[in-house]
């Protein structure tokens, strides 16, 4: 099949090395500006994915995110922040990186071209059909990702994919795929840029709200967060002031006791209620 790689296209700026600071940084802030309109064209898209996460978890399932270099990266980035941020275990999410853990930091000569490998990782975690794995690429022709999905597809995984190129052969391949289309870099071929800015954002939306939906968020607060330092402690005790009425103190102690914001608040409400 043959497509245009749009996120290849040259850049429509010429002569960068001889802007001005000030024009670099204009120029690169305006292009920035059009990413969260691509990726408004692509919310039925987003939408049509979140709900399948939600309902194979709902199913004991988990999502996985596969990539290589800055989309790879990307993936392992969200899934970090899912237990701290809505305390949930560490392998409810998980991004995988062609290259393994080493390519975080440091490329990993073509990891991205093996078709074969991302399966592999895959099956490291008893990969099922419960789960939900979802491939990141901004070309739309990462091999890794590619082989990975299809071997999903054939094992009766669902699968959806993040690309930057419309009608990419990963689009094909993804069952639910998003395409949020943002059109060439400010540096020809830099998808780090907007690219990558876009996939940050898809992540955000397909995190955050599977775990609004899987209810890790009361009102619009952090209740299930882990209470990993002190601003993040403190933060537990005004939510616990906000939502139940008493002083510093208290909502200090309930939280020690409780070491969770949203138990904190259960049991004062039980305890007050009775």
């Amino acid at each position: 099949m043959s497509f245009t790689r749009t996120t290849e296209q040259a850049s429509k700026y010429e002569h960068l090395e001889k802007m001005s600071v000030s024009e670099l940084l204009t120029n690169i802030n305006n292009e920035d500006k059009t990413v969260p309109l691509a990726v408004e064209k692509a919310l039925p898209q987003i939408e049509a994915l979140v709900t399948e996460i939600v309902s194979k978890m709902k199913m004991g399932g988990r999502l996985f995110y596969i990539g290589a270099g800055t989309s790879g990266r990307l993936g392992i980035v969200d899934a970090s922040e899912c237990p701290p941020t809505f305390g949930v275990p560490f392998d409810l999410v998980i991004g995988l990186i062609a290259g393994g853990d080493t390519a975080i930091r440091k490329a990993v000569e073509f990891a991205e071209d093996d078709r074969e490998q991302a399966w592999k990782d895959l099956s490291e975690w008893n990969i099922n059909p419960n789960d939900v794995v979802v491939g990141i690429a901004a070309s739309g022709t990462t091999p890794y990702v590619i082989g990975g999905l299809e071997k999903c597809n054939a094992n009766g995984i669902a699968t959806g994919c993040i690309t930057c190129n419309q009608g990419s052969p990963l689009a094909e391949t993804a069952r639910l795929p998003i395409e949020v289309v943002v059109g060439p870099e400010f540096v020809t071929g830099s998808s780090r840029m907007k690219a990558g800015t876009a996939q940050k954002l898809v992540l955000n939306m397909l995190s955050t709200a599977t775990m609004i939906q899987l209810g890790k968020v009361k009102g619009n607060k952090m209740v299930d967060m882990q209470l990993s330092n002190h601003k993040l402690v403190d933060r537990g005790i005004r939510m616990i002031m906000s939502e139940i009425d008493v002083p510093y103190e208290v909502a200090q102690q309930l939280l020690e006791t409780h070491q969770n914001v949203r138990k904190a608040i259960e049991s004062y409400h039980n305890t007050n209620t009775k």
